[in-house]
């Protein structure tokens, strides 16, 4: 254990920096362009698409511009600075050498219409990322195709759709535990499926009993999350799924916390028949800014005719797109998924190996554990027993000896220079603490993080008030948490 006392980071040089609207003035420019050499033309745009008033955007300078975002980069939090502990988001460390691959001249200069026969080594490079996941997930077949984890499950679902109208059944039910992944509900909504919630039993997991009762001869499927969200093992799975594939219905599994399986535990030999892969979560590519993402999908023989077009086949020693796929789903998204980030997951998976990604495996569920025992003293856990990847830990204790709750803790805890855990969610635990350290934190920052959230607790016995007022020492102060949701500001006018 560390011997330092954890104290709140001191107050950062940070500077103040209003929205780039409100820099400049009228008619300064970055740009400095030489006289236009050519008659200018008019472009015939019609008359109603013309603008009536000139665009209200920023005149700025170049130094200004700098200066601006090299500002705000400075306010980022990230995985380059510190520990992330958010439970359920699996937000690792992206090793560098992922990035320099997939900054490689021949990957990132290539165009997705080139002919294939000038592509053949990014073909390989997809066509031996699904052996990869096919083999990590017990499955067939993987499509590449799907651009983030909830994509992911939509496409999924609609494969599930897709077979099951091939057999003339259109069936609309899909059982969704409490415990499942946030996103689940929506995306069956958005695919055409009614959701019907599962009560997990007194341990955290799902009873075999409350599946039964629940099936019916509209069920199309189910949709567990394991571990689920609780961080526990789905110890009854195998017989679940016994239940729905006897009522003549799919299971789908959410890949969000593949993290605790990898290279132990293939959801396709549980009886699965369809899961995402989360290759942000797992496969430590970037994770969300609103950028690129993956989201591949497996599944078992029977449902391949109907994944996305179109699929790469090896024949020999080369590589095609396969389109001839009359029962498939259709595309999920232009060209063949986020090349990018199936180059990065590529070498993540290349680089560690099989025992390395199991050891990878074994110190996530490690790390958690460890944090489980150092802190349920103070923060009680949802449920006895290990966890597996992340623990849920409440403000219980918390609450009772001091009146400080959930929302405290997490605005306190970025005063010592931390991003806070998932709060509140699952939502069937009252003031939830969710936290995943994964595998990529050393014991000293585990050690670190324990001592913070201890050293929190002992002050709001003694200061609640640091709690309350918090955060102090970060460049914007405590916010309304509802006010954005009550008071949107959509549209930014020049006063």
């Amino acid at each position: 254990m560390s011997a330092r006392k954890p104290q709140p980071e001191a107050q950062r040089m940070l500077i103040g920096e209003p929205p780039i609207f409100e820099l400049g003035s009228p008619g300064r420019s970055g740009a400095s362009l030489p006289p236009m050499d050519v008659p200018a033309r008019d472009l015939k745009v019609p008359a109603h698409l013309r603008r009536k008033t000139a665009a209200a955007l920023p005149e700025v300078s170049e130094v200004e511009v700098t200066r601006h975002f090299t500002r705000l980069s400075r306010w980022n939090y990230a995985l380059d600075v510190g520990l992330y502990p958010l439970g359920s988001c699996t937000m690792k460390y992206n090793p560098k050498i992922n990035e320099r691959t997939a900054r490689l001249h021949g990957l990132a200069k290539i165009h997705p219409y080139q002919p294939e026969s000038t592509v053949q080594g990014a073909l390989a490079l997809m066509w031996e990322l699904e052996r990869a996941l096919a083999e990590i997930g017990g499955f067939s077949r993987v499509t590449l195709q799907p651009a983030a984890g909830a994509h992911g499950e939509l496409c999924g679902l609609m494969v599930m759709r897709a077979a099951l109208l091939d057999r003339g059944q259109r069936r609309r039910t899909i059982l969704i535990p409490e415990t499942a992944h946030g996103t689940n509900p929506a995306s069956c909504t958005l695919s055409g499926f009614r959701t019907v919630p599962v009560k997990v039993g007194p341990k955290g997991i799902l009873e075999v009993d409350a599946v039964k009762t629940l099936v019916s001869d509209d069920l199309a499927g189910i949709m567990i999350t394991n571990p689920n969200t609780l961080g526990l093992f789905e110890a009854n799975i195998a017989s679940i799924a016994e239940v729905i594939h006897a009522a003549g219905g799919l299971v789908y599994m959410d890949g969000a916390n593949l993290n605790a399986l990898m290279g132990k535990v293939r959801p396709g030999d549980c009886g699965v028949d369809v899961r995402h892969y989360n290759l942000h979560k797992t496969f430590s590519t970037p994770h969300g800014g609103g950028g690129p993402g993956a989201g591949p999908v497996g599944v078992v023989p029977r449902l391949e005719p109907f994944l996305p077009l179109p699929l790469v086949q090896q024949e020999g020693g080369t590589y095609r797109l396969d389109y001839d796929r009359p029962k498939s789903i259709g595309r999920m998204r232009s060209f063949y998924g986020n090349f990018g980030m199936l180059v990065r997951a590529y070498t993540y998976i290349k680089e560690m190996g099989g025992a390395g990604l199991t050891r990878a495996t074994e110190m996530a569920v490690l790390n958690a554990n460890y944090l489980r025992a150092r802190l349920e003293g103070a923060f009680p856990v949802a449920f006895e027993g290990p966890c597996m990847h992340e623990v849920v830990l409440s403000d219980k204790q918390l609450k009772k000896d001091t009146g400080c709750q959930t929302l405290d803790l997490a605005k306190r805890l970025m005063d010592y220079g931390f991003h806070p855990p998932t709060i509140y969610f699952p939502i069937n635990v009252h003031g939830a603490i969710m936290v995943e350290p994964t595998e990529t934190e050393p014991p000293e920052e585990l050690d670190r993080f324990a001592e913070t959230m201890l050293q929190i607790a002992t002050e709001a016995k003694e200061h609640p008030e640091l709690l309350h007022d918090a955060p102090h020492n970060t460049m914007v102060k405590r916010l309304d948490e509802t006010r954005a949701a009550r008071q949107p500001r959509l549209r930014w006018t020049r006063e």
